[in-house]
């Protein structure tokens, strides 16, 4: 997510800021004039809504300040702070309703210019909803949390603006009670809504990891990339409205500086073009043990060990599959070549066939440049092989007698 997202959700603040203010001070100016308790009582209500707003609004402003050495990770969390600030405040509200509800248990009064307050409320609790879920589509859109709460509690205000209403028309034809035990009960789930935001802006201070999905999308970015045998010591945490993260990957001990440079930025870019909302992912790449090998070579007929290497790779008879487990041969394979006899490409379909069996280590007197290209985009380490028996250039290769080709020893093949 973009620094813009973090401003646009600082301006939609400010107007909330300014419709809420503008509300409460209509309800504290009938209910002043009415005689209305409840409805002054709502008219607190949302200026304590326009000071959460504010919080929410000053949360988003700061945490667009750039990182610098005291704060390197950025402000992010200030957002989170406000979330918290933003509970608090639900919480009191919460506590407001059921204290001036149990009041009205026992109370009456004579309601003034009942028409004109029951049109502020109901006016009131229509614009507070339309504003409330407003603000919780914008929130979810940028992934603001502070926006999300802040929203909730305004859409909860039409469960305490009805509280209000209910409240007036019982004063109006002078019923008691209601508007008290309305009052309690409607209390309780603005309670709810300041446990879930307390809930999440405390677990993203604690650096919570983001949601299950998040954490399988990257999972799956990292076994479709190139070059990456494997990993571990994936962590994730939310900061505000942002994700960071980092990843262990573990390559080829062979691997050029070059090369691993490319998959970690192939990493970083994918992950963010399908998660928008990370902001920095670290890669440390490691080297992968090479206790086990999977050699590949060409042969010219199938006597096991004794077998002589083929000059051509792509016209082989036979290729020898032979698996090491910490330099000794675990076990030995001879297979036909499917592509002996293909006259077109016949090297590209013999890198596919390699591929297919698992081969990291290629042995070979000759190589052309389409397989050579191939097979190092694949991370196959390809070694120049001299005439002789299979076991021969197995010993070499042990021995580390065999040079790693850099460049293929045919113009087309």
């Amino acid at each position: 997510m973009e620094t813009k997202n973090l401003q646009k959700g600082q301006s939609i603040a400010l107007k909330i800021v300014a419709v809420v203010f503008s509300f409460a001070a209509a309800k504290g100016i009938v209910g002043f004039f009415s005689g209305s308790v409840v409805l002054l009582a709502d008219a607190i209500h949302s200026a304590a809504d326009a000071f959460s707003t504010i919080l929410v609004w000053l949360g988003l402003k700061i945490s667009q300040r750039k990182p610098n050495e005291q704060f390197p990770y950025g402000y992010y969390k200030a957002e989170n702070l406000s979330t918290l600030l933003v509970s608090l405040l639900i919480f009191y509200a919460g506590f407001e309703i059921i204290w001036e509800s149990i009041f009205k248990l026992s109370h009456t009064y004579t309601l003034k210019i009942p028409a004109i307050a029951v049109g502020v409320a109901l006016l009131d609790a229509i614009i507070m909803f339309l504003v409330g879920s407003y603000e919780v589509r914008i929130g979810r859109k940028i992934k603001a949390q502070s926006l999300i709460a802040d929203g909730s509690e305004s859409k909860m205000h039409l469960l305490s603006s009805s509280v209000v209403l209910l409240g007036l028309a019982a004063s109006w034809i002078h019923i008691p009670y209601i508007e008290g035990i309305a009052g309690i009960i409607i209390s309780f789930f603005i309670f709810s809504v300041g446990v879930t935001s307390l809930k999440d802006s405390v677990l993203s201070l604690m650096d919570v990891s983001p949601s299950p999905e998040v954490e399988k999308k990257i999972k799956n970015i990292l076994k479709k990339i190139q070059g990456v045998k494997n990993y571990y010591n994936l962590r994730l945490r939310k900061s505000g409205p942002f994700i960071f993260g980092e990843v262990k990957i573990l390559t080829k001990p062979e691997i050029e500086v070059a090369r691993a440079h490319r998959i970690t930025e192939e990493i970083e870019q994918d992950i963010k073009e399908k998660i928008p909302e990370v902001d920095s992912f670290l890669i440390h790449v490691e080297p992968l043990g090479q206790e086990k090998i999977k050699l590949a070579l060409p042969a010219q007929d199938n006597q096991g060990l004794q077998s002589l290497l083929n000059p051509s790779l792509s016209h082989a008879p036979f290729f020898v599959f032979v698996s090491l487990r910490k330099g000794k041969i675990a076990s030995i394979d001879f297979q036909g070549n499917p592509y002996r006899e293909k006259t077109l490409r016949a090297g590209l379909s013999v890198g596919h066939y390699l591929l297919k069996h698992k081969v990291n280590v290629l042995l070979t007197q000759e190589i052309g440049p389409i397989t050579f290209h191939f097979l190092g985009d694949n991370l196959v380490d390809i070694y120049r092989a001299p005439s002789g028996t299979v076991a021969k250039v197995i010993q070499m290769f042990l021995d580390h007698k065999l040079p790693l080709l850099n460049k293929p020893t045919t113009k087309k093949k």
